[in-house]
């Protein structure tokens, strides 16, 4: 099959356009978010029975991420881009609709599947951009999704503010997202198969170094988990905070994960990701202690800010490092987005449970020791020789060669 060459103008669009694609994948994510206390009392559903239909969210994403690699190859990334990303958008509305605890638990499974499935497809896009600029900019990607997140829970918080219904926030959420989605992956770079490329398998387990790299992954996943689900509660009940100075700190959280992921890609490109992950993780840890003796609430949220710092960028890293590890990039990818989804899925349930067991302070002690492997184990993200940027000759596959044309 010929050659398909790409300049750099051509490659900075289609860095924009995967960039938007995160950002309305985040949005989905932020809007879903707001209203679950909607979906709770829709569905009648008690505390306990409401998380077991969240967990299988997840369950739905690790079961479903390893087809992505074999769908791009059938339709190409650009059509397969836009197929998952309408599929994710158009999910939005089921959650809203389940009458009960069973329905819930397929409506979350389905919205999984898809969640995870766009997931893999953008970021090994995102990769194939990195290989061609040649500089890192998953960091950045990551913080566009974390911005689309922060703006579906602002539209959300405006709705349930509002009183208005969930499936109408919904539909209407659905239908926005799912225009812009269509739109912004029609303009994302086409890597195509060559014709005697075999096609990857439905479902394999992970290379090695995939699960070397999602070892990193988990524990930033983890602390992040715990962070997010946990640090509203560590100052209500630990430090008898009240409940808006509470609130106000998971908030925090996610404002500082979503900054230094926007400003990470000058950092990694300066000063490489091993080192950058190895700082963040000592930043982390320092985080993780001021949380576990805060004595006052403004120690806690001085914590909780570091440890957003530290591992704002290490999981765009994992992915980026996933994409440059080996022939099969979706794979890859897929392999470290299981092991980071499953990180997500247990890291509220066993903070709760040891704190159930403990207290909250043991509990983020866990997290604070999960922090420290990052900077030990950072060395598997050392990336390969990916080239440099300027303009190039990309196959149809996305094998890069020097362009002939001066």
């Amino acid at each position: 099959m010929s050659d398909v060459g790409y300049d750099q103008q051509e490659v900075r669009r289609a860095r924009y356009a995967v960039a938007a694609v995160f950002a309305v994948h985040g949005a989905v994510t932020g809007s879903f978010a707001t209203r679950v206390p909607w979906i709770q009392d829709h569905a009648s559903l008690s505390a306990g029975q409401l998380g077991f239909a969240l967990a299988f969210g997840a369950l739905g994403a690790s079961c479903a991420m390893p087809l992505a690699g074999r769908i791009s190859h059938r339709f190409g990334s650009r059509t397969a881009l836009r197929g998952l990303i309408t599929l994710w958008t158009l999910s939005l509305v089921l959650p809203g609709l389940a009458p009960n605890v069973y329905t819930l638990c397929l409506a979350m499974f389905a919205y999984g599947a898809s969640a995870g499935m766009a997931d893999v497809a953008m970021n090994a896009l995102g990769v194939e951009v990195e290989r061609l600029l040649g500089r890192s900019i998953m960091s950045g990607l990551h913080g566009l999704w974390s911005a689309g997140a922060l703006v579906g829970s602002a539209a959300g918080t405006l709705a349930a503010h509002l009183g208005s219904d969930a499936r109408v926030h919904f539909a209407l959420a659905a239908a926005t997202l799912t225009g812009l989605g269509i739109l912004f992956a029609g303009q994302v770079l086409d890597v195509q198969p060559e014709d005697d490329e075999e096609p990857p398998p439905r479902f394999t387990l992970p290379p090695r170094s995939a699960l070397l790299i999602g070892a990193v992954g988990f524990c930033a996943v983890f602390a992040e988990g715990a962070s997010l689900d946990w640090s509203a509660v560590f100052l209500r009940d630990r430090l008898d905070s009240s409940a808006g100075l509470a609130a106000a700190s998971t908030t925090g959280f996610m404002l500082t994960m979503a900054v230094a992921r926007i400003a990470g890609d000058a950092v990694v490109n300066r000063f490489g990701a091993v080192r950058t992950v190895r700082a963040g993780g000592v930043l982390a840890v320092l985080g993780g202690l001021l949380i576990v003796v805060a004595g006052h609430p403004a120690v806690a949220m001085a914590g909780f800010a570091m440890m957003g710092l530290g591992i704002a960028v290490v999981v765009p890293l994992c992915f980026a490092a996933a994409g440059h590890s080996g022939p099969n990039p979706s794979q890859a990818i897929a392999g470290v987005a299981t092991i980071t989804y499953t990180s997500g899925l247990i890291a509220p349930s066993l903070i709760g449970g040891v704190a159930q067991a403990t207290s909250l302070m043991v509990s983020f002690c866990l997290v604070t020791l999960l922090a420290a492997g990052l900077a030990v184990f950072a060395g598997v993200l050392r990336p390969g020789d990916r080239g440099g940027a300027g303009k190039v000759e990309v196959s149809r596959r996305g094998a890069a060669v020097p362009d002939p044309r001066p």
